[in-house]
């Protein structure tokens, strides 16, 4: 693990934006600025045997796991942005939206299964956060009470549309909601038409 300053996580994304200017980063990138001073707050919660699940927005988060500049760096050179990964550091990212997540939730059940003290941090953005996919993993691990924390890194934004327009989060009310929910008692069992028995 590596303590950092916001400076020097804001000093080495400029570098990136600078490489990325002059032509010399052929793939593309996703830069953090702004995100400093949570993320380093969150880290601080992060012990180094513990498992990291980013996402295509990972620079930041894998120096914070410890993992050298300039690894990170000639990962962002050989055109692996939205890919780095490491063993030795337990990181892993995904450039797929989501992509992280079900992995993330199976190494926390085999960290319990095992018995192990180590814990999983999963972090996504706020758009993910509002796929099913998320609702899914977050819902299994708190049900099998599994050693993950899930991380919504919220910028409000989804690619360049307000998160909350793309979802339609913004106009979610009774009016013009397209779902009706109701409840009833079921009569027969989940399947065939069995009867009811206490013991």
């Amino acid at each position: 693990m590596r303590n950092y300053i916001k400076k020097e996580l804001v000093n080495f994304e400029e570098k990136v934006k600078e490489l990325f200017s002059q032509g010399k980063i052929k793939g593309p990138i996703h830069l953090s600025v702004g995100s400093e001073e949570p993320l380093i707050e969150v880290y601080k919660n992060i012990e180094e045997q513990d498992w990291v699940f980013s996402t295509h927005r990972n620079h930041y988060h894998a120096l914070l796991k410890g993992m050298p500049q300039e690894h990170v760096l000639n990962e962002i050179l050989e055109k692996r942005s939205m890919h780095i990964n490491s063993k030795e550091y337990k990181f892993s990212t995904s450039a797929i939206v989501g992509g992280s997540l079900p992995i993330a939730v199976g190494t926390a059940m085999g960290i319990k299964r095992k018995g192990l003290s180590e814990k999983v941090w999963c972090f996504v953005g706020d758009m993910c956060a509002e796929m099913g996919v998320f609702h899914e993993c977050e819902k299994y691990a708190r049900r099998h009470d599994l050693p993950i924390t899930f991380v919504i890194e919220d910028n409000g934004l989804g690619v360049s549309t307000p998160t909350k327009k793309v979802w339609g989060l913004e106009n979610r009310d009774a009016k013009n909601c397209n779902t009706i929910k109701y409840s009833y008692d079921r009569k027969y069992p989940h399947a065939g038409c069995g009867e009811w028995v206490t013991f």
